[in-house]
């Protein structure tokens, strides 16, 4: 809790200068006063508080002004009549002064609020003033927090943009390289598919061979027995 010594009049007023911010002005002690809270809820209760208390104190001073009034009737009476001059000079003399520096006290009173109003509208309109350059003040640096906030996050979509080309640009040459490598593939694919084909019929070469040669073979012995059958014959002839 921080204490602040002010006095709160009701000619005071509590500007909202952000949503974390408020001030009030003080006049007669030529001073500004200036609070920052930690959420906006907070800045509203205070401005709540705060109007309590002016009107409090509008409150004090308006039964003081009664008691005054009640207290000093002479007062009351040229502070809200215009006494007729016959009146005043049938009072005498000596009453007849007395009405009368009651009511130029009354008149430099009167003077003094004016100019006192015066004054305060003045302040009011310098916190004002001061309330909408510290809101500018603060737009001001949020619009340049913000654009640092952009300028780094482009830096850093650069940075990402050339790590993703670099990585585009390596699945690129893999791509290329699992291609050529397919096509050696398939190409020893289709050597190995002609080469057992070449196997197969060299096989069944080999088989259609062992057949013939078998069947020379019968061929042959078949001769054999000829021959010896014929010779045979011949001798049974001889």
């Amino acid at each position: 809790q921080a204490i602040i010594n002010s006095t709160i009049t009701p000619n005071m007023t509590f500007t909202k200068t952000s949503q974390k911010f408020g001030q009030w002005a003080d006049s007669r002690a030529n001073t500004v006063y200036g609070l920052g809270f930690a959420s906006e809820q907070h800045l509203s209760q205070f401005a709540e508080k705060f109007q309590e208390v002016k009107e409090a104190a509008r409150l004090a001073r308006e039964k003081s002004q009664d008691k005054t009034e009640l207290t000093n009737p002479a007062l009351n009476i040229t502070s809200h009549q215009v006494l007729p001059s016959p009146i005043i000079s049938s009072n005498g003399p000596g009453e007849d002064k007395l009405f009368r520096s009651q009511s130029a006290d009354v008149e430099i009173g009167t003077e003094k609020e004016r100019l006192k109003k015066m004054l305060s509208e003045g302040s009011v309109s310098e916190v004002q003033w001061e309330a909408e350059f510290f809101s500018l003040q603060d737009n001001n640096s949020k619009l340049v927090a913000a654009l640092h906030e952009a300028n780094a996050n482009v830096e850093q979509w650069k940075k990402q943009l050339a790590a993703y080309q670099e990585e585009t640009e390596s699945l690129r040459l893999r791509v290329a390289e699992l291609e050529a490598q397919g096509a050696q593939d398939s190409s020893s694919e289709n050597n190995k598919e002609e080469l057992s084909q070449t196997l197969e019929e060299l096989e069944l070469l080999i088989k259609a061979k062992d057949e013939e040669i078998q069947m020379l073979k019968s061929h042959k012995c078949g001769r054999w027995e000829a021959e010896g059958e014929r010779e045979e014959t011949l001798q049974k002839l001889q």
